[in-house]
């Protein structure tokens, strides 16, 4: 019998940068469709745990090494991703350093999370969880 159809998996990750004041965030401008602004991520490859996806895409997307420091949440609304149902892992991480734009992105950007550019996908909702979060102040994971 064969498996039955799932949604795609993807991992995000919300790049704070330590080096600078106030802890901007990074952002991509898409190269391919859907056109915006996100936050760096991907397809979750066969094999391949979510936590390394999200660091692998981090680094192709944005030149950055990134440290994982927790698990936002996980988005699954079938409506996320006008390409097709998708359920994204994603987390929030440090970095430090100039992101250098890398594989689908055009442009990468430092911003400042509460004024972020139009955004693709379910990303102003991400990034208002991390907001949220970050005023909270939550755990951290290993």
């Amino acid at each position: 019998m064969p498996p039955p159809p799932t949604p795609a998996l993807t991992a995000d990750t919300v790049i704070e940068l330590t080096d600078r004041p106030g802890r901007p965030i990074v952002l991509i401008e898409r190269l391919h469709p859907p056109p915006g602004w996100a936050l760096p991520g991907g397809f979750v490859d066969i094999g391949e745990t979510v936590e390394d996806a999200a660091r692998r895409e981090a680094r192709e997307e944005t030149g950055l090494e990134v440290r994982l420091t927790r698990l936002l949440g996980v988005y699954s609304d079938p409506a996320r991703d006008p390409r097709g149902h998708t359920v994204s892992v994603v987390f929030v991480a440090e970095a430090s350093g100039e992101p250098q734009a890398g594989d689908d992105a055009g442009v990468v950007r430092a911003v400042d999370p509460a004024c972020p550019p139009p955004l693709a996908f379910d990303h102003a909702r991400i990034i208002a969880d991390y907001l949220r979060s970050r005023r909270a102040g939550p755990a951290t994971i290993g």
